[in-house]
């Protein structure tokens, strides 16, 4: 029997053949130093040119670089998904890579330089490399590992290692250098070599890696362990004091994971392991490597969205059930990784359209019958919503419309550094997975499992594009499929038919299909009896606008187009006629206590307790009916009925809303409004407000950015009891036009607006704008610039001027406490508008014209340091100069502040009586807008 010394000898040579013949190679020889963080490299890379061109320079993957500062590509990603984390780290919890020499096979030096923000080596060869040969480089670095906090690679809390991406690795060339930076997409284009690593670390900690083991030796307390890999794209390796890995064995593959599942035993998991990696072998084929390790990380970074996010002791699946999926999407994922080398960041769609397809075909093979819900789909009150009766494959196409519906989807094939957070972790997955799933009931007799299966066996461990699954796809397929790929991948066009009107004869119907959106794809119509069971199902194709197609009559009851929901349809409430009865789209009213799923055959009403407050309603119920889906809808209501129990008096608001999303230019959306409202101002004082408005809203190609800007135009009429401390006209109107910017970033924040109103007694216009960086010394500024004049101003009060600290809010636009309060806790309240001040001065009011400026700069963490000046003037009085200064406590930015003034106008605040009067606070109670700090940074 071979020794494992032998054994190795024996590889090392057969690395060198392979070598000779032509392939790329990597060595690395590499110490772990677990106290400082750092790993000592010493590495040679042997890259053979493959293409036909001659290559005079050399691209290098250094990823680990990415974290050494505040302006690489990924700082620059996290703060564009509101993730200050990187741009606020220590020195000691950053990533960097320090090249000590880089050489050729000769040691001769090679020029070298980090472009792209750092990660990226550019090498620049003292010779030129032609077609056919090898070039080797010899690499001495240290690599300074990141904290695990901020892409859960690196070393942890316990000291424990989880490496990913920590050694440089050579670029693909293919037709030009594929350069990518490092943007916390795990999708490396790693260079398929052959890999031989030599890793020393203390021998405390278990080495834990998919590659094969060729030795491991102890010398005193270090232990190094030699590994290998042939046709190898990246080498994931964890250290850990304590082994939380279970290694799964079969005649298959050893599935090595540390995904858990604390309620199962052993011999469960073992068994639901093997029936995903039976499933992955049938569907797939033979891996080409011994082991398969997938982490814990892997399925934080690639999870299954959805009510498997929840708490485990709140979700509502069988135990065993949610193990399998995690482990089958996380293995699916690592596997197609380790074998297809696509282009992972422009060509990602094919595998994640594998890969959620075949996560829809295991759940239909052992889980045809799981619900969306799971358990609670038969609970009494939960089991009548739509969202209940949902199969669990039914969240794909519906998380996917929830990005279509508001024309926030992307092309399949946009690159996946330039879609918005909700696409590339879900939506583009998902409709990628449909669209597979969607082509093969079109195409019948499992074609797409064939050639999923075909595509890996053609493909296993080599480069490969989208053209060659295109290609497959495409060679005997029974129907023509080109508008797959010219227009379900390659754009966003959206899919939507509808039944527009039907004619019966003695033995048959005609039926009139409208193409609602000139989308050229194929769509079904099926004839339904009385029991719901199918008659007929026909697929046509190449209806661009109308058609008439002929269908059996007999014993139809409905006809329905795409009853099984397989293609990912815009709008299905219009994919449905009744053929007997007067009506036959006769949808009938359901009302249903809280917000659901759309279904198609009802029209459905809401209902919810709503409860509001201020000092003069009190506490005021109400109840919200409302017909606003989970998906956006184009025509919306919302009506609050309430009773305010301070006034003894109904009251509420009521809102009616047509939203048009359009493409042209960058305008986006055109959103028609009217809402009204009715409560009380003040003690025994209503007020009433009916606004009709229109908006045209825009934003730039990049959906990425934060960038948006809008056109908006109201009316604003108000109706209101006659108040003896206002000399005004209590009913007016205000025409308000109004156009706003805003790029609402982590690190720069900018927005202006400006806004023209006028009635019949005023006329006036303002501006304002706001401005917040967050420097690289962790210091952030912030600056505010208001200025307003008034056209002409007829009244005889202040009840129109402009305020420093408190506006009237004539309009009803804030959510005031307690808008007539000029005393007590509610009077505080502070709304950044107009003047923007924080003490209340003396004659705070402008009725001719009014500039100020705030700023503020924190001095440590959220406690700041802000100042406020500005001049106004009235009407025959002369311009006075005003200023403030205090401390603000910036919580949560715009929704929870406190501000302490100190010196201003009235003198020394802080020194003055009543002290606790002065302190001014910001609070955000609504839902709304509270929800909004949560969701920025997926949409």
């Amino acid at each position: 029997m071979l020794k494992p010394k032998s054994i190795y000898f024996i590889l090392l040579a057969f690395f060198g053949v392979q070598v000779l013949q032509s392939q790329s190679s990597q060595k690395i020889d590499a110490t772990l130093l677990a106290e400082e963080h750092m790993i000592q490299i010493q590495q040679e890379i042997v890259y053979h040119n493959t293409s036909k061109d001659t290559l005079d320079v050399f691209y290098l993957y250094d990823w680990n670089h990415a974290y050494s500062n505040k302006s690489t590509a990924l700082a620059t990603r996290f703060a564009e998904e509101f993730n200050k984390s990187l741009h606020l780290a220590k020195e000691e919890d950053r990533g960097e890579t320090t090249i000590y020499s880089l050489n050729d096979k000769n040691f001769n030096t090679v020029e070298w330089e980090r472009i792209q923000g750092g990660d990226i080596i550019k090498v620049n060869p003292k010779t030129s490399v032609f077609p056919g040969e090898n070039y080797t480089l010899k690499l001495s670095y240290k690599v300074k590992l990141p904290n695990a906090q901020f892409t859960d690679y690196g070393f942890t809390e316990e000291n424990d290692f989880s490496l990913k991406y920590w050694y440089i690795t050579p670029a693909i060339y293919h037709n030009g250098w594929e350069l990518y930076s490092n943007k916390n997409l795990n999708d490396l284009n790693s260079l398929n070599t052959s890999m031989e690593v030599s890793f020393t670390y203390p021998k405390e900690y278990y080495f834990v890696t998919d590659f094969d083991v060729v030795e491991s030796t102890v010398d005193k307390d270090q232990k190094t362990t030699v590994i290998f890999g042939e046709n190898r794209g990246d080498l994931r390796l964890s250290l850990k004091k304590v082994n939380d890995f279970t290694v799964y064995k079969n005649d298959k593959l050893e599935l090595i994971t540390n995904i858990e599942s604390k309620s199962l035993n052993g011999v469960t998991k073992s068994l639901s392991v093997e029936r995903v990696v039976q499933f992955i072998d049938s569907a797939l084929g033979d891996y080409p490597h011994k082991k398969l390790l997938i982490t814990e990380q892997d399925y934080k970074h690639n999870p299954l969205y959805g009510l498997n996010q929840l708490p485990s002791f709140l979700r509502p699946f069988p135990e065993e059930f949610q193990y399998e999926l995690k482990v089958l999407k996380t293995a699916l994922h690592t596997y197609l990784n380790n074998t297809i080398y696509l282009d992972n960041r422009k060509e990602n769609w094919v595998k994640d359209g594998i890969e959620t397809y075949l996560l829809m075909k295991y759940v239909d093979n052992f889980y045809k019958d799981m619900k969306l819900l799971g358990k609670l789909s038969n609970i009494w009150g939960v089991r009548s919503f739509h969202l209940a009766q949902m199969n669990f494959n039914d969240q794909y196409p519906y998380l996917y419309m929830l990005m279509a519906r508001t024309y926030s989807d992307q092309p399949l094939t946009t690159p996946r550094d330039s879609l918005i957070k909700f696409n590339e972790r879900i939506a583009n997955k998902y409709k990628s997975g449909v669209g597979l799933a969607y082509l093969d009931s079109y195409l019948g007799q499992d074609y797409i499992d064939k050639k999923i299966k075909d595509f890996y066996a053609e493909n296993i461990s080599q480069t490969t594009h989208r053209e060659d699954f295109e290609s497959l796809l495409k060679e005997d397929a029974p129907k023509n499929i080109d508008w797959f790929f010219n227009t379900y991948v390659d754009t966003n066009k959206k899919i939507d038919f509808k039944i527009k009107k039907f004619n019966k004869t003695e033995d048959s119907i005609e039926v009139t299909i409208k193409n609602k959106r000139n989308t050229n794809v194929p769509i079904t119509i099926y004839g339904i009896d009385r029991n719901d069971s199918i008659l007929f199902k026909n697929w046509y194709t190449d209806i661009t606008k109308t058609e008439t197609v002929t269908v059996p009559r007999k014993d139809v009851k409905r006809l329905v187009l795409n009853y099984d929901r397989v293609i990912p349809e815009f709008n299905e409430r219009d994919n449905w006629k009744s053929v007997n009865g007067f009506l036959s789209t006769n949808r009938k009213l359901r009302f249903q206590f809280f917000k659901d799923t759309e279904d198609p055959y009802y029209n459905q009403i809401f209902y919810v307790p709503v409860f509001r407050f201020n000092i003069y309603d009190g506490i005021t119920p109400g109840l919200r009916l409302y017909n606003k889906t989970f998906l956006a809808k184009p025509f919306v209501y919302d009506l609050q009925p309430s009773y305010a129990f301070g006034e003894n008096a109904l009251v509420g608001s009521g809102s009616l809303r047509f939203r048009k999303y359009v493409n042209h230019d960058n305008m986006y959306l055109i959103d028609a409004f009217i809402a009204g409202s009715s409560y009380h101002y003040a003690d025994g004082l209503r007020y009433s407000t009916i606004t009709p408005s229109l908006t045209f809203r825009f934003r730039n190609d990049d959906l990425r950015s934060n960038e948006r800007e809008l056109l908006n135009i109201r009316f604003v009429n108000v109706i209101r009891d006659f108040s003896p401390t206002i000399d005004t006209d209590p009913d007016y109107s205000v025409l308000d036009i109004r156009y706003a910017y805003g790029n609402n970033g982590i690190i720069n924040y900018k927005s202006w607006f400006t806004d023209v109103q006028i009635a019949s007694d005023f006329a006036k216009v303002s501006f304002n704008w706001e401005y917040r960086k967050l420097f690289q010394s962790n210091r952030q500024f912030n600056l505010r610039f208001f200025a307003g004049k008034f056209i002409y101003n007829q009244t005889n009060s202040d009840y129109f001027s402009y305020a420093l600290d408190r506006p009237t809010d004539y309009l009803f636009d804030y959510d005031y406490l307690g808008r007539s309060e000029d005393s007590g806790i509610f009077s505080q309240q502070l709304i950044i508008a107009e003047g923007g001040f924080k003490s209340k001065l003396n004659n705070p009011f402008a009725n001719d014209w009014m500039i100020t400026s705030n700023a503020s700069f924190n001095i440590w963490r959220w406690i700041e340091l802000y100042g406020d000046v500005g001049m106004i003037r009235n009407k025959n009085e002369d311009a006075r100069f005003v200023y403030d200064s205090g401390i603000r406590l910036n919580l949560v930015t715009d929704y929870f502040e406190l501000y302490f003034p100190i010196y201003s106008n009235n003198g020394w605040e802080i020194a003055q009586p009543q002290y606790d009067e002065k302190i001014r606070f910001i609070i955000t109670l609504s839902p709304r807008t509270l929800t909004g700090l949560f969701t920025r940074k997926w949409f």
